[in-house]
């Protein structure tokens, strides 16, 4: 802390205090000297005398009260300059220890600032080499890039082929499905047909019923009438034929369903469609002839021709009715149609399942697929 500027020092003080005792000194002079002037002159009378004693009286009070305040004030800032002395000598050892450390920091600092010019000019070395090795391989001939390139273009040029032919496929797709939909509501329309047509068969079933309950009472009326049965040599040998005939007939039949299916587990889906379609032409209306129509569809369906085993599903359900492999052509349509991303379809016809078949395997399995559709 620099105190120069406001502490007044003892050689300050005292060419202040001998300016101040000697104008006090002239004017007391001057009183003087003003007295005798007066006495001297014989012009002055008892008032001035008087007057000039009170005056010189005043002044001298003056001066003595000039030299006490002077003398008070000197003391104090005696006092004062020595407080000051004392706070001034650990502020210069506070000064020093400040240099001191300051000075050990300015080293560590300059040692520090050394070792990182150092390293820095070791890096830049270290970075001037490998800029020098790169600029040496960038002269190098580039013929791997340019191969690369090459087998990028040509990469590109096949994609480009595939996304064109894919484009193409997608059209014919789209075309494909529209017409499946025009298919798909005729079957909706024949299929409403064919219910209205159930509906006029299960009254008209009613009314068989009744009449057969009517039959069966004559029947039983007419049995007890008669006494005696017919003995066996009795019974017309044409209903022997036509036995044995129907047996035969039953034979040929599970001979060639038997070949078919047996075929389709071969894993030969060309062969086990074309016999199966083969046991339709000769069979069309016996009690495995839904099974064989529903093994049809099951053949596109295994080589994800699924539009055209929707269609042979379609032909279970309408021509067989009645018939147990209904509630399988039903969920396979479904799954089908889920195939083909016809989710709305999809979903119409498993709830048919679950509503129609509630209690079969069918349905749960409808349920799950329902369930896992987005």
């Amino acid at each position: 802390m620099n105190l120069k500027g406001w502490l007044i020092t003892e050689t300050q003080w005292n060419p202040l205090y001998e300016r101040t005792e000697k104008r006090m000194k002239k004017r007391f002079l001057r009183g003087w000297i003003l007295s005798g002037m007066i006495f001297l002159l014989g012009c002055a009378t008892t008032q001035d005398v008087r007057i000039l004693d009170r005056e010189i009286r005043r002044l001298e009070s003056q001066w003595a009260q000039t030299q006490n305040r002077d003398q008070k004030e000197k003391e104090e800032l005696r006092k004062e300059l020595s407080t000051l002395r004392g706070e001034l000598s650990p502020l210069k050892q506070e000064v020093s220890s400040l240099r001191s450390e300051l000075s050990s920091e300015t080293q560590k600092l300059k040692a520090d600032l050394l070792l990182r010019l150092e390293s820095l000019q070791t890096e830049t070395r270290i970075l001037s080499t490998g800029i020098e090795e790169y600029k040496e391989y960038l002269r190098r001939p580039t013929r791997e890039v340019d191969r690369l390139k090459g087998e990028v273009e040509a990469r590109v040029r096949t994609l480009e082929e595939r996304g064109k032919s894919q484009d193409e496929h997608f059209r014919e797709m789209a075309i494909r499905m529209k017409g499946i939909e025009e298919q798909l509501k005729a079957i909706e329309a024949r299929w409403r047909g064919h219910e209205d047509r159930l509906k006029t068969n299960e009254d008209r079933l009613k009314g068989s019923d009744e009449r057969l309950k009517g039959i069966e009472e004559r029947l039983k009326g007419i049995e007890a009438k008669l006494v005696t049965k017919p003995s066996e040599a009795e019974k017309p040998p044409l209903l022997e034929e036509k036995v044995s005939d129907w047996k035969s007939l039953s034979a040929r039949i599970g001979d060639l369903y038997r070949e078919a299916y047996e075929t389709f587990q071969k894993g030969d889906l060309e062969g086990a469609r074309k016999k199966f379609e083969a046991f339709l032409t000769q069979y069309p209306h016996t009690e495995l002839s839904d099974n064989a129509q529903f093994w049809i569809g099951e053949t596109y369906f295994l080589k994800k021709d699924y539009e055209k085993a929707i269609l042979e599903y379609e032909k279970v359900i309408v021509k067989y009715p009645e018939g147990d492999k209904v509630p399988s052509a039903l969920l396979k349509q479904g799954l089908a149609f889920l195939e083909l991303g016809d989710k709305t379809n999809a979903r119409t016809l498993l709830r048919r399942v679950i509503e129609r078949y509630p209690k079969t395997e069918q349905a749960e399995i409808a349920k799950k697929r329902l369930e896992s559709i987005k």
